[in-house]
Parts: structure tokens; C-alpha cells; sequence
């Protein structure tokens, strides 16, 4: 009895090790035209009413890699009828980093030098970019950017994260509306 337990052990242990990476959906799983709506929270959502942003994003493929655009158009203040509107938009070329699921870009700098180093990631059903960046006095700046596929379509989390606190974040959905 206890050898077939300690089998179905080792069994279940062998199988769990390979699933992980068989559980992260393939690149492809991501590419197209994404848009959507999300909603941007901070300190001062407390006291204040949050923002709406549009959200899109185009992912394709790109050498090895993929490219990445995004786009998000932030609707606050002034009249409501007629809010003030601000567009900010990116975009980042990604190129596998030698191991599976991660995906770096050529173009990143050294953050100790005043340049940004970014990075990507597939975990599971989520594409994760990251970017760090550091001021004049060491401290740091980590944008990350989490997109995740759900039967829905795209649910799209952003944090901005300043020496450990997390300064804003903003959810939001997106549907596929181009390949």
C-alpha cells in the first residue's frame, strides 16, 4: 500500500514539472488587435474620482520576437461634457532571451546608466512586460504591464511601482478586434 502511494507521488511530481511550461500558451496566443476601457486608481482615487482610459494594443510577430504597440487615451478634469484628453502611446521590440517564455529588447539600456531595461515574459496565460528605469538618487521605477487571456478576451493590469510603492494602476478588458 505504501509503495503505491509513493509511486502516485513520484507520478504526480514528474508530471508537474514539465506541465508548467506546457501550461504557457505559445506567443501566437497573443498576437493581434486588442482595444478596450480601463479605469486608473491611486492615492488620491480615495478622495477623487478615478479616470477612464482607452486602451489599445497591437502585438505581432517580429524576427524571432514580437513588437508590441500600445496606446492609451486618458479622459480627466475639465467638464465632464467635454474632459481634457491626453494620448500616450509606445512601442517595444522583443527578442527571445534563451530561455523559454522570456523575451528581452535589444534596444535596453543600463539602468545604472540612465537607461531603461525592459523585459518580457508568458507565465501561464499572462504576457508581463516589464520596465525599470532609475532616478538621480538610485531609487527606482518599475512599470509592469500584465495581459492575460481569458475566454472574455484580454484582462490588462498596470502598475507603476516607485521604490516599493505602488503610485498607480490601472485595470482594464479588451476584446480581440483584429488578428
Amino acid at each position: 500500500m505504501m509503495r503505491s502511494i509513493r509511486l502516485a507521488i513520484l507520478a504526480l511530481l514528474l508530471a508537474a514539472g514539465p506541465a508548467a511550461a506546457q501550461d504557457r500558451l505559445p506567443l501566437e496566443a497573443f498576437v493581434g488587435t486588442w482595444s478596450g476601457t480601463g479605469i486608473a486608481e491611486d492615492d488620491d482615487s480615495l478622495f477623487f474620482a478615478v479616470t477612464a482610459r482607452d486602451l489599445d494594443i497591437v502585438i505581432r510577430p517580429e524576427g524571432d520576437g514580437f513588437r508590441i504597440d500600445w496606446t492609451t487615451l486618458i479622459r480627466s478634469g475639465g467638464d465632464p461634457a467635454n474632459p481634457d484628453v491626453r494620448r500616450r502611446s509606445a512601442s517595444l521590440v522583443l527578442q527571445p532571451a534563451g530561455r523559454p517564455g522570456l523575451y528581452r529588447a535589444p534596444e535596453s539600456g543600463d539602468p545604472l546608466q540612465g537607461g531603461t531595461m525592459s523585459w518580457a515574459r508568458i507565465h501561464g496565460n499572462t504576457l508581463s512586460l516589464y520596465q525599470l528605469v532609475l532616478n538621480d538618487e538610485g531609487g527606482y521605477e518599475l512599470t509592469n504591464y500584465d495581459r492575460t487571456l481569458t475566454d472574455l478576451g484580454m484582462e490588462s493590469v498596470f502598475q507603476r511601482i516607485r521604490d516599493g510603492e505602488i503610485v498607480r494602476v490601472v485595470r482594464g478588458r479588451l476584446v480581440k478586434t483584429g488578428s
